[in-house]
């Protein structure tokens, strides 16, 4: 980025940089706490592998999404009129911080305790991720989101990545000195926050906040409903956004499934342990990096629609090789596949969000994009966790009705136009 092509005017390259390193921040809470640790550590040892355990993870996750899809149109429509997203982001992030170095003090047993955690963590973790994405309209031009996007979502598993990595080492050398995983992942959860802290320090001393407020303080949260239902009664204007967010709702749904299941399949379904999952976590957020950057560099030129619908088609074979593989080498296949359908799928979504959206409702459509996001968190994971509870851990038939979400997103994004739908939003007074 040695220029300032494709940046929005006054935009200087660090702070696209600094921007970025948030998503390089934050991707160690969703990969170590979510995707590769302590979701199977709830299971396995919190939940001391009831029938239920599943269920119960997935439950929480869905009770902070449904608190995140009820705040999030507010606190977007807040931030867009006071100006107050660098703000926001700061409460988030701190937020999260703290609550996922609270998990430390999760043991065997203590339910109530990690599923208030959870919650509340996941919460402040899905707030500030919708602020972060806010700012992305304000630093590229239309033109240039979708790679902008990608360098945030490829530098985003490259902190997960490397979070990971740290916490790797550490269970390696914690195994060699004979610990339990109630012993040594706790500590994974202070290792995860204190990269969190650091890493998004540079995002706070660099990244400005470029909007002005837009209404006086009195009445704020009251003006922040009215803008929501003023943009809901405006809707059939935006046809197009509203019937893409209706394709992130069905194809998230997978794409969250797998986040947040992925290290319980593999521990359940093809016998893999904590270590080998952290390792092959590891490998996924390398193709999921490389699938980021690759996807970002030509999707402005293949059309964001075209990029996502490949990326969906490789959602498709990669439930399909997962659902049909019986040792552990045609999973790991699967797992690679998914990585770079992940970052993907994720930069090019965002992308297109953020090209179907009006300049000055930038935090409250992006909160509408998190509000599905959320949602599909909800609907995904859940229906993933109660079909393995009513077949008696059945984790291979789950998985297979994960695939179904795949296939109706894809038939939802034939019907969006990228360019009728920009048409609309330029031509917007």
């Amino acid at each position: 980025m040695s220029s300032n092509g494709g940046l929005q005017a006054g935009v200087r390259p660090r702070e696209v940089w600094a921007w970025a390193m948030y998503d390089f921040a934050n991707s160690g809470y969703t990969t170590v706490v979510v995707t590769a640790v302590f979701n199977a550590y709830f299971v396995a040892v919190v939940a001391a592998g009831q029938s239920w355990g599943t269920f119960a993870w997935t439950l929480a996750l869905s009770i902070s999404y449904a608190l995140i899809i009820f705040t999030a149109p507010i606190i977007g429509a807040y931030a867009d009129a006071r100006a107050a997203k660098k703000k926001l982001l700061g409460v988030t992030t701190v937020g999260c911080v703290l609550g996922t170095a609270l998990l430390a003090f999760v043991g065997p047993g203590d339910l109530a305790l990690a599923f208030a955690l959870i919650v509340l963590s996941n919460v402040f973790f899905g707030t500030g991720e919708n602020i972060a994405a806010a700012f992305l309209p304000e630093l590229a031009k239309g033109d240039a989101m979708g790679k902008v996007s990608a360098w945030g979502w490829s530098l985003g598993y490259i902190g997960g990545l490397l979070t990971l990595a740290i916490c790797l080492a550490y269970v390696i050398w914690a195994r060699g000195q004979g610990q339990t995983e109630a012993e040594f992942v706790p500590v994974t959860m202070l290792i995860t926050a204190g990269v969190f802290a650091l890493a998004s320090s540079f995002t706070f001393l660099v990244l400005e906040e470029r909007a002005r407020p837009q209404q006086a303080a009195v009445g704020v949260a009251v003006g922040a409903l009215a803008r929501v239902g003023q943009t809901l009664r405006h809707a059939r204007q935006y046809q197009d956004l509203l019937r893409f967010l209706g394709c992130i709702v069905l194809y998230q749904s997978g794409v969250q499934t797998v986040i947040a299941l992925a290290a319980i399949y593999a521990q359940v379904a093809m016998g893999f342990t904590t270590q080998d999952t952290i390792v092959l976590v590891l490998l996924v957020n390398i193709t999921a990096s490389l699938g980021a950057f690759l996807f970002g560099r030509w999707q402005d030129r293949l059309g964001h629609r075209r990029t996502l619908a490949f990326t969906l088609l490789g959602w498709c074979s990669m439930v399909l090789i997962a659902y049909l593989s019986t040792g552990q080498t045609g999973f790991w296949v699967a797992a690679n596949i998914a990585g770079l359908c992940l970052g993907a799928s994720q930069s090019a979504g965002r992308a297109l969000v953020g090209y179907l959206t009006p300049a000055d409702r930038h935090a409250e459509f992006f909160g509408l994009w998190g509000l599905a996001v959320k949602l599909a968190s909800i609907l995904g994971p859940l229906s993933y966790g109660a079909v393995t509870w009513l077949t008696d851990n059945d984790h291979r038939t789950a998985m297979l009705v994960t695939g179904a979400f795949f296939v109706l997103g894809l038939a939802v994004l034939a019907s969006v136009d990228p360019e009728r739908g920009r048409g609309v939003v330029t031509a917007a007074p």
